[in-house]
């Protein structure tokens, strides 16, 4: 409701003593500050403009705008494309000091920077008021792209997506006359700016504006008291594992158990079942590696330890083989979350990636599995299939009603190859893309929406989607993500950055 043109930070957060450092090309901290997480692609700016709030965001915009400089914004670094890291960028705004989480009694609503990293979110929300969000499982992903892109994780199922808690949003946006100035957007009926808080629930970033920050509380909270406006946090995460080695299983038994994952969330997957407190993953490696099928929840719930034993026991059902079963230590909450997981970017790895992904609305056909039994027998590592369990909450959410759109799918899908030598990425991404291709085949490559997939999900970006050679469809690239909505997407994007400033390979387009 509120367009802010001047903006003096924060005395909650305390970002407002600290001044913006803009590094050059030839500055000894230049090179430290190009690679994100993906180190396929390294950008070389002109410079690396790091901010602290929101002010400075928009100075650093309107240097860039007037300059006629080419502009991208980076939080956490987590992209698996070039959206922040393409040749042409001459300034990169870096916002990762930009990184606290409070609560705003005036807005009754806790307050996340888009540089904070999704474990320290969960970890300030926990020490302070034993309350968590339903986002990602990766503690060093940046909350900046995250809430945008429509963020999942293993409390979604239970809690639904943590776009359905994003009560209001502040960006920095660019009108007709090059002037950037911060509009904050929130959810309320009559906010003016109330489609501009809608293309932040899964419209993806980088296409409108620079986010400076998120208020998130669960939709029809009315306390004043915090405790209250979030869910409550676990106290202790139970996980458990079931694997059957290759050397165990045939294309008959592999069948089976994919039948079997599919099968138990297509009958488990409504939002009052109560398997929709229960998170399950199923993970095809190589042939070096093993068929591996686990499940978290929390276990605190009274019936936590039935409701993973039944889950494990519709798993193995006719399968034949017996697995091997592994029951991971039940962990106190806060370490589950917070512990480092992949490491912090400046880590001593070499990461190359390339994620390739899908909505499932059932499990695959026959047809498909053999495809994929084919492929992950056939080599000793990359790519790996990876079917995360989606649904319950998530889809009690009308397709319109944020910008999300995919509210009746039940598996997020990944194809994904990780590797640490340069030498090997065309025969690394080959092979990805080979494999996702031969999946879809029977649709031109990639997830058409239908009876089976239902698209493709836009903070795994793929830009192979908007690549004739690898989608044959003839159905556009913003369609798999964003179906029906991407009109009102271009609308927005036409209102809040008319000169189309802000954007990549698959921003949302202008529309014509």
């Amino acid at each position: 409701m509120t367009d802010v043109t001047q903006y003096a930070g924060s005395a909650t957060d305390g970002s407002a003593s600290l001044g913006p450092s803009v590094i050059p090309a030839g500055d000894p901290r230049y090179a430290s500050l190009l690679r994100g997480q993906n180190h396929r692609f390294v950008p070389k700016p002109d410079y690396v403009h790091i901010v602290t709030n929101t002010a400075q965001v928009i100075d650093a915009v309107n240097q860039a705008v007037s300059a006629a400089k080419r502009v991208v914004v980076r939080s956490g670094g987590h992209c698996f494309e070039d959206f922040a890291a393409s040749p042409d960028i001459e300034v990169l705004i870096d916002l990762s000091e930009m990184n606290s989480v409070f609560y705003d009694a005036e807005r009754r609503a806790f307050a996340i920077e888009p540089g904070s990293t999704l474990g320290h979110v969960y970890t300030v929300l926990f020490k302070r008021w034993g309350v968590t969000i339903p986002a990602g499982e990766c503690t060093e992903v940046g909350a900046g792209g995250h809430l945008a892109g429509g963020g999942y994780g293993p409390l979604s199922r239970r809690y639904g997506s943590v776009v359905d808690y994003l009560y209001a949003v502040e960006v920095v946006v660019v009108d007709e006359s090059g002037t950037a100035r911060a509009v904050v957007a929130t959810s309320e009926a009559d906010d003016p700016h109330r489609d501009l808080w809608w293309a932040h629930t899964g419209g993806g970033g980088g296409s409108f504006g620079v986010v400076t920050r998120y208020w998130v509380r669960s939709p029809g909270a009315t306390s004043d008291d915090p405790t209250e406006l979030l869910p409550k946090a676990p106290s202790r995460w139970r996980t458990e594992y079931m694997m059957w080695p290759w050397d165990s299983l045939d294309e008959e038994t592999f069948t089976k158990i994919m039948h079997n994952y599919a099968g138990w969330f297509e009958a488990n997957s409504d939002p009052d079942s109560p398997y929709a407190n229960l998170s399950g993953f199923f993970h095809g490696p190589g042939r070096t590696g093993a068929v591996l099928v686990g499940a978290s929840v929390d276990d605190d719930l009274p019936d936590a330890r039935e409701l993973m034993a039944a889950y494990f026991e519709a798993m193995q059902k006719d399968v034949g083989v017996e697995p091997q079963t592994m029951a991971g230590p039940v962990q106190p909450w806060l370490y589950t979350v917070s512990f480092p997981g992949f490491g912090d970017l400046g880590d001593h790895m070499t990461r190359r990636f390339k994620m390739k992904a899908a909505y499932l609305r059932k499990g695959y056909t026959d047809a498909q599995i053999s495809t994929i039994h084919k492929y992950l027998t056939s080599q000793d590592a990359d790519p790996s299939l990876i079917l995360i369990g989606y649904g319950g909450n998530v889809n009690k959410v009308e397709p319109a009603a944020t910008a999300t759109v995919q509210r009746d799918s039940i598996f997020k899908v990944m194809v994904i190859s990780v590797w640490a030598d340069e030498a090997e990425d065309e025969e690394r991404l080959a092979r990805n893309r080979e494999f996702y291709r031969d999946i879809y085949a029977e649709t031109g490559g990639v997830p058409v929406p239908g009876e089976v997939s239902d698209g493709a999900y836009i903070n795994y970006p793929d830009a192979d989607l908007a690549d004739p050679e690898w989608n044959t469809s003839g159905v556009p690239w913003h369609t798999l993500y964003w179906k029906d909505n991407y009109p009102r997407l271009q609308e927005v994007k036409k209102r809040y950055d008319p000169r189309d400033v802000f954007r990549h390979r698959m921003s949302i387009r202008l529309p014509e």
